[in-house]
C-alpha cells in the first residue's frame, strides 16, 4: 500500500493551489499525493488520520504576531486562515508521530508551530553580509553552499558535508525550539535545515528541493526517498 501524502495549499483568494513539483516529486518516490485546503479544527482530526505524512509546501510570508513581533516595513503578504491550519495540523501530527517535511515557507511554520521564530525579512534585520537568498536564475539551479552539521539525519541521508543548494526566500528561521536541532547552514550563518531530535521523522529545509528532483540532484533525491519510507512505517 502507497503512503498518503498530505500537501498544503497556498490560498489567493478564493483559490487553493499547489506547484506540480511538489506532486511529481512524492508520486516519483511512491506517494500518494493529496492537496489539502485549510481545514477547521474539527476536521483536522479526521485529516491526519487519514495521511501517513504531511508535506509543508513554500508560499507566502507568516504572520509575525504568531512569534511575538509587529510586522515591520519588508513583511509581505500573509494569510491568516493558513498559519492557523498549518500550525494545527502540524502539532496534531507531531502528537502522533507522524513524518513532517517542510520545505521554505513550511520549515518556517513547523519552527513556529513548537515555540521558535524567525526573522520577517533577513535583509532588514540582519547586520552581517548575507549571500543571495533570492536567486535569479531557474528554480531548479543550486545557487549556494550549505555546510551539513556533522552526526546529523541530514549527513547519514545524504552522505554529504556540502552540497549546492536552491535559494527563494527572504524570510529565515532564526531561533530554533529544544525540540529541533540546525542540521545544515548558509556560509553567512542563515539556517538552512533542521530536524526533530525526538520524532522519527521531522524535517525542514529552506530551499526547495522538489524543484531540483527534475535534475536528478542526489541529494534532492535523498530526502524525499527518506520522507516517503518513513510515511510507509
Amino acid at each position: 500500500m502507497k503512503p498518503i501524502i498530505g500537501i498544503s495549499s497556498t490560498l489567493d483568494g478564493k483559490v487553493f493551489s499547489v506547484s506540480t513539483d511538489y506532486i511529481q516529486a512524492i508520486t516519483e518516490f511512491g506517494g500518494v499525493p493529496i492537496i489539502i485546503p485549510n481545514l477547521a479544527e474539527a476536521d483536522i482530526d479526521s485529516l491526519v488520520q487519514l495521511i501517513d505524512g504531511l508535506l509543508l509546501t513554500g508560499g507566502e510570508d507568516i504572520d509575525p504576531t504568531l512569534f511575538g513581533e509587529e510586522p515591520i516595513r519588508g513583511l509581505g503578504k500573509i494569510t491568516p486562515e493558513r498559519d492557523e491550519f498549518e500550525i494545527a495540523i502540524i502539532q496534531k501530527m507531531l502528537k502522533l508521530n507522524k513524518p513532517i517535511l517542510g520545505i521554505c515557507r513550511g520549515c518556517q511554520i513547523l519552527n513556529i508551530a513548537v515555540g521558535g521564530d524567525m526573522y520577517q525579512d533577513i535583509y532588514n534585520q540582519t547586520d552581517k553580509s548575507l549571500l543571495q537568498h533570492t536567486q535569479q536564475a531557474a528554480r531548479y539551479h543550486a545557487s549556494h553552499f550549505v555546510q551539513v552539521i556533522e552526526g546529523s539525519i541530514l549527513s547519514t541521508i545524504t552522505h554529504m558535508e556540502k552540497f549546492k543548494v536552491n535559494s527563494f526566500h527572504h524570510q529565515a528561521i532564526r531561533k530554533i525550539p529544544n525540540e529541533f536541532e540546525v542540521s545544515a547552514l548558509a556560509s553567512d550563518g542563515i539556517i538552512e535545515a533542521f530536524e526533530s531530535k525526538t520524532h522519527e521523522f521531522v524535517m525542514g529545509f529552506q530551499w526547495h528541493p522538489e524543484n531540483m528532483v527534475v535534475k536528478k540532484d542526489a541529494v534532492s533525491e535523498a530526502i524525499f526517498k527518506t520522507f516517503i519510507q518513513a510515511c510507509k512505517k
